[in-house]
């Protein structure tokens, strides 16, 4: 399971010329599942992410987590981040897990990141065209893989 993770001033989704959801200062959260994820990689993945410190505290020093500041958070399903270049020009999705397995995953994420950070959440919609929008804060913008904890 990988995860990008974007500091916010704020940030929408928008599906259908309608908005969908929309947050002030907290996490943009870009989610790409592939066939061997599992709840352990949620759990490890939304313990990390709100605990994360990467909040300015009074003297601008990243030292604060999600928790901190009572943060807000979107998260927006990414297959494209197990995209696979190594040949010719045309990604491969191969790994990204099919709907079957990732909508499963997508909710499970949802439904424990909501659970660590004690409020909703937003969202995008799984396999629908979205327009995200944000006002990255920083910037700040990191990568996480479940299968790299280490």
């Amino acid at each position: 399971m990988r995860v990008v993770l974007q500091r916010v001033s704020e940030a929408s989704v928008t599906i259908n010329h309608r908005v969908n959801t929309v947050i002030d200062k907290g996490l943009l959260i870009l989610l790409g599942i592939e066939e061997e994820d599992n709840e352990e990689d949620i759990e490890w993945l939304c313990n990390k992410i709100v605990k994360m410190r990467i909040f300015n505290d009074a003297e601008e020093v990243m030292n604060l987590s999600l928790l901190d500041i009572n943060g807000d958070a979107i998260v927006v399903s990414q297959f494209t981040l197990h995209a696979s270049t190594k040949k010719g020009n045309r990604p491969s999705y191969i790994k990204a897990a099919k709907p079957e397995i990732a909508i499963p995953h997508y909710e499970k994420f949802i439904e424990v990141l909501e659970e660590k950070l004690g409020k909703n959440v937003g969202t995008g919609e799984f396999g629908a065209d979205m327009k995200v929008s944000l006002l990255n804060d920083g910037p700040v913008t990191i990568l996480m893989d479940s299968k790299n904890k280490s």
